[in-house]
């Protein structure tokens, strides 16, 4: 029978530890014995021995009222991309067989000093790499929707961990949308943070211009009360503070473009609950974002290819095809492209923040496709291109933007609506999440 603690909310466990009315040991006993219960591909290797250690400790500390933080004591998991000492870290790639770092990455102590409990590693894509979360190489976690289909990646094990009650919160990482697409597809909330706003040491890298650390989460406060942990504050940020019919929210038509019946439709649910709170909502093409998103295939392959090019041409057959064509597509550009590209995506960020400076946020669908079929993915190289692409069509404009951005689950499964806000305006991007939240599930109740 399985135990409803398993998927509640870590808030509420934290608080519930607080009161006395779950212990801390007991807890992370009962993710564990999940984990080893449940025999799909989501965790990488558990920490069982680290684990248990820490709960222990939190459990001393809050029978002394001494607790660290409200998540003292409360099972994550971390992407098998954060450095944990003496435990392998292998990015979800055989390049990396046997890998053990020394110390944990910098986000992982942060969190351990507010007495966060790692509870092991999740898969994740071929170095990050894909935005589908097939790998065939070292394993590939279920969609909680359709289990025949892909998780959603590069987070796939973060998003899983949490959607099948294996932890209350994960760590992934977003490049291109590798937290937000597998939040989505799973019906959690994801966050993509600004770029510099917390640190990658200790991080498995795939492109630094790009690579961002961020919480997959049950809801908007849990994402808000783990990006604190993470950012090494113990206080809970205010989310209080967006009433949503005193927003003015931006609509990108470029983002609504191809969309499928279903995402589009929770998303456009979703837009007329916002109007029917008292949001104003406008519509319009965003020229920046058009003229970026062209400069993708250059920007990020020539540095995830120039990163791990020898690695990969040393053992080109230990690889999933599809994730290393991808990484050698970066051969095809000259030093002078990718030059070129960043000197005009600096200009197009500055242009994008101008036409978007009116509005509390933009919105949009998070991905324009629900998971798409594994088998066939693995069997179909078109097929594979092409959907990976489009699963990451949206959530990419966070990142060339270098922006902030949220999703929500709209209600229909393995859809989300993404916001995206200003960069380092974490906090306030929240708060309007948070508004978008209650909406949404007033709309369905």
């Amino acid at each position: 029978m399985t135990s409803d603690r398993l998927f509640a909310s870590a808030c509420d466990l934290g608080r519930a530890i607080d009161r006395g009315d779950i212990d801390p040991l007991d807890l992370t006993e009962e993710f564990l014995a999940a984990i080893d219960a449940n025999e799909s591909e989501i965790y990488a290797r558990t920490t069982g021995e680290r684990a248990l250690a820490e709960a222990k400790a939190a459990s001393a500390r809050a029978k002394i009222g001494n607790r660290l933080s409200l998540l003292d004591g409360v099972p994550i998991s971390w992407k098998d991309l954060y450095d944990t000492a003496g435990i392998l870290t292998e990015a979800g790639s055989a390049l990396l067989k046997g890998r053990i770092p020394s110390t944990d990455a910098r986000v992982l102590q942060r969190c351990t000093g507010l007495g966060l409990v790692c509870l092991g590693k999740t898969h994740t894509s071929e170095l990050a790499f894909s935005g589908l979360g097939v790998n065939p190489v070292t394993g590939t976690p279920p969609c909680v929707n359709f289990p025949e289909c892909a998780p959603g990646g590069s987070s796939s094990g973060a998003a899983a961990s949490i959607a099948f009650g294996l932890a209350a919160a994960g760590i992934g990482s977003d490049t291109g949308g590798s937290v937000r697409v597998p939040a989505a597809w799973n019906d959690l909330v994801g966050l993509k943070t600004t770029s510099g706003l917390l640190p990658l040491e200790g991080v498995v890298p795939l492109c630094t211009h790009f690579d961002t650390i961020g919480p997959l989460a049950r809801n908007v406060e849990d994402a808000a009360a783990v990006l604190h942990a993470l950012m090494g504050r113990a206080k809970l940020p205010f989310l209080g503070g967006a009433r949503m019919d005193k927003l003015r929210l931006l609509v990108i038509e470029d983002a609504i473009d191809g969309t499928r019946e279903e995402p589009l439709l929770g998303f456009e649910r979703a837009v007329a609950a916002f109007k029917d709170a008292g949001a104003v909502v406008e519509r319009q093409g965003i020229p920046s974002v058009e003229k970026a998103m062209p400069l993708s295939g250059c920007l990020y392959g020539v540095e995830a290819y120039g990163r791990w090019m020898d690695r990969i041409e040393r053992q080109p057959d230990a690889m999933f095809k599809e994730v290393r064509e991808r990484f050698r597509s970066g051969s095809n550009y000259a030093g002078t492209d990718y030059s070129k590209a960043w000197m005009h995506l600096r200009e197009l960020r500055e242009a994008y923040l101008e036409s978007v400076a009116g509005f509390d946020a933009v919105i949009a669908p998070t991905s324009p496709i629900l998971p798409p079929h594994r088998e066939r993915l693995l069997q179909d190289s078109e097929y594979f291109t092409s959907e990976n692409l489009m699963a990451l069509r949206n959530t990419r404009i966070g990142n060339l933007m270098e922006v902030p951005a949220l999703t929500i689950p709209t209600g229909v499964p393995s859809t989300g609506i993404m916001l995206l806000g200003t960069p380092f305006n974490e906090a306030r991007l929240l708060q309007i999440g948070k508004a978008a939240e209650t909406v949404i599930a007033g709309n369905r109740s």
